[in-house]
């Protein structure tokens, strides 16, 4: 009975909205507000199979979420690694480093564009100063598509690495120190307590961290629309802003749900891969 008014709130806010959304991907249905809508079936997934923006788009959010992830997991467990030794002395870094997690996204990358801007932007300039290249202009992180794609990935790395950062440190705390103790007197280096002790032992907690940000780089949707709109020639157009066009921009409902459906199913199968592959529950009790 307790739970039932947050039941009544999900089911009313999250679970009917997510139903009606997976039953408009069956239809084709017009635009405008009260025009009728035909029963298609499966054909919208076809069309978004065979679209090649549809299949651009996914392969850029793949090549995105595994460079943002990959980033912030090695960052994350390093710096957490670092809190961890320095003991109470970390406390006052702990929380500067955490100070980016308080900025929206939309600030994030505005704040970024300018800083990598063309010929203006502080980071050239400040390359250009310090001699590694040879002019203000030369590396165009915004405006040249075999790099804009990464560019837009550094306000997201530096926005939440301070995310990874406190889960990965929050894990930390519960290994035991015996454990860790015995492994140094038995002679056991730092890199083979890290990869046989510590990283096993935080395979929950590295499975949350990874999910939870996965899920949250491969919908990234505002931080890239801030900075290039999807663009150069569409090198930086996510699934997310590929579903956000056909929806509005290009007058698609049915097209667009079974564009984020597909979108969906994938997310939750790699939720579960990554659950049984790094976390394994049970694997201890065996």
């Amino acid at each position: 009975m307790l739970l039932a008014p947050a039941a009544l709130f999900l089911t009313a806010f999250v679970l009917w909205p997510l139903v009606r959304f997976v039953y408009d991907s069956f239809f084709e249905i017009s635009p405008f507000a009260g025009a009728s809508r035909t029963f298609v079936g499966f054909a919208n997934y076809a069309t978004a199979f065979a679209s090649d923006a549809f299949q651009s788009a996914s392969l850029r959010t793949l090549v995105y979420t595994i460079v943002v992830v990959t980033a912030e997991f090695v960052l994350g467990l390093a710096v957490a690694l670092l809190f961890t030794a320095l003991g109470r002395r970390s406390a006052l870094f702990r929380t500067a480093f955490m100070y980016p997690l308080m900025i929206a996204p939309v600030v994030a990358g505005l704040l970024w564009r300018f800083l990598l801007i063309d010929n203006f932007g502080i980071v050239n300039q400040l390359l250009f100063e310090a001699g590694i290249i040879s002019s203000p202009g030369q590396i165009q992180w915004l405006s040249d598509p075999n790099i804009a794609l990464f560019s837009v990935a550094i306000p997201d790395i530096w926005l939440t690495t301070s995310f990874v950062t406190l889960v990965l440190f929050a894990g930390l705390q519960n290994i035991p120190g015996d454990v860790i103790d015995a492994a140094r007197i038995d002679g056991a280096r730092y890199p083979r307590i890290l990869f046989s002790i510590i990283i096993p032992l935080l395979r929950p907690v590295i499975a949350v961290a990874l999910i939870v940000r996965g899920i949250d780089a491969a919908r990234a949707f505002d931080i890239i629309l801030i900075q290039t709109d999807g663009g150069p020639q569409g090198s930086t157009t996510t699934l997310s802003l590929l579903i956000y066009r056909t929806m509005t921009r290009f007058g698609d409902p049915g097209l667009a749900s079974a564009m984020g459906t597909v979108y969906l199913v994938v997310m939750l199968a790699v939720a579960i891969a990554a659950i049984m592959l790094i976390w394994r529950p049970g694997s201890s009790a065996r």
